[in-house]
């Protein structure tokens, strides 16, 4: 299972390069997942980064019979279109490529954050601005989800 977590700050260095601390590496299982990634402009203009053999996955997942053949086209135009292998350095720095990080607006200063099965480059202003517009629902969600899971506890026994 891909569980990935955590934030990170780092800064964008003159090359267009960012560090994928190891820390987030470290949650891949390479047999499972690859060692290479695919770094695709995802929702929300986000551009985000996926295990190679997760996103594989996903990019078949939507097929033509799963969804009208319009759309079937127009997901596998702009979702291929817009994504593109990467293999990070020895040092573990990620290229960025110039169109993705103009399209996502990705400055200098940026925070990488693990969401389950991919990372998300933000701008680090941006990712603290989202977490305090956000916090009050975080909160309450993750009070229900608690709630839920001490309650199938309570069952269990």
């Amino acid at each position: 299972m891909l569980l990935l977590t955590g934030e990170y700050q780092h800064v964008v260095d003159n090359k267009s390069r960012v560090l994928i601390s190891n820390k987030l590496r470290n949650q891949i299982d390479v047999d499972e997942h690859g060692s290479n990634f695919y770094l695709v402009l995802g929702a929300n203009g986000i551009l985000c980064l996926y295990p190679e053999k997760y996103f594989e996955q996903i990019a078949l997942a939507v097929t033509p019979g799963t969804t009208a053949p319009d759309e079937a086209v127009v997901f596998e135009r702009i979702s291929f279109a817009m994504s593109s292998k990467v293999e990070l350095d020895g040092q573990g720095r990620l290229l960025l490529n110039d169109i993705l990080r103009k399209r996502a607006g990705l400055k200098d200063h940026i925070t990488l954050i693990g969401v389950r099965d991919h990372i998300e480059l933000w701008n680090s202003e941006n990712w603290e601005q989202y977490v305090s517009d956000h916090m009050a629902q975080y909160q309450k969600q993750m009070s229900q989800a608690r709630q839920v899971v001490l309650q199938n506890q309570n069952e269990e026994h």
